[in-house]
């Protein structure tokens, strides 16, 4: 009986992934900013203008840059009205064309009247400082400045 068992599991261990019930290889999560595939990535994370032009044939795209990648986006009826917008796409990947799945906006930052959290953090010569030590009379504005080399 154990060696018919035996028989019967050994082949389920070599399936094809589809058959275990895992994700196909190729899906993913994609994060990035909605362009005009008639840009390339670098025009993209130089933040050309070109990139937010319509030119002739040219369909939206994801620049994905974490990696500085530019991915085709299909069906395009799920990206209508998102240029500009960053965005986080799942769907899977066929060859260099994201099927979308869903598409979510991305938020960046706190919203226009928005109250900060409380935070510390070191500042330039070592002092811890928080909401509260950087308040002024008027309030407080505080801006954070991502490096071009992250």
């Amino acid at each position: 009986m154990n060696r018919i068992l035996f028989a019967l599991a050994v082949p389920l261990l070599f399936a094809p992934p589809a058959l275990k019930g895992q994700a196909t290889p190729n899906s993913g999560v994609w994060s990035g900013i909605i362009v005009y595939s008639s840009c390339n990535a670098d025009e993209a994370f130089n933040e050309s203008p070109e990139c937010f032009r319509a030119a002739p044939g040219a369909k939206l795209a994801l620049y994905d840059d974490t990696n500085r990648v530019m991915y085709g986006l299909e069906p395009q009826e799920s990206v209508a009205g998102h240029l500009g917008d960053t965005v986080t796409v799942r769907g899977t990947l066929e060859e260099d064309t994201i099927r979308i799945k869903s598409l979510e906006l991305m938020s960046i930052g706190l919203a226009v009247g928005q109250k900060a959290p409380a935070f510390s953090a070191r500042d330039q010569f070592g002092h811890t400082q928080t909401l509260d030590s950087l308040k002024g009379p008027n309030g407080t504005v505080l801006l954070f400045f991502r490096s071009a080399d992250w």
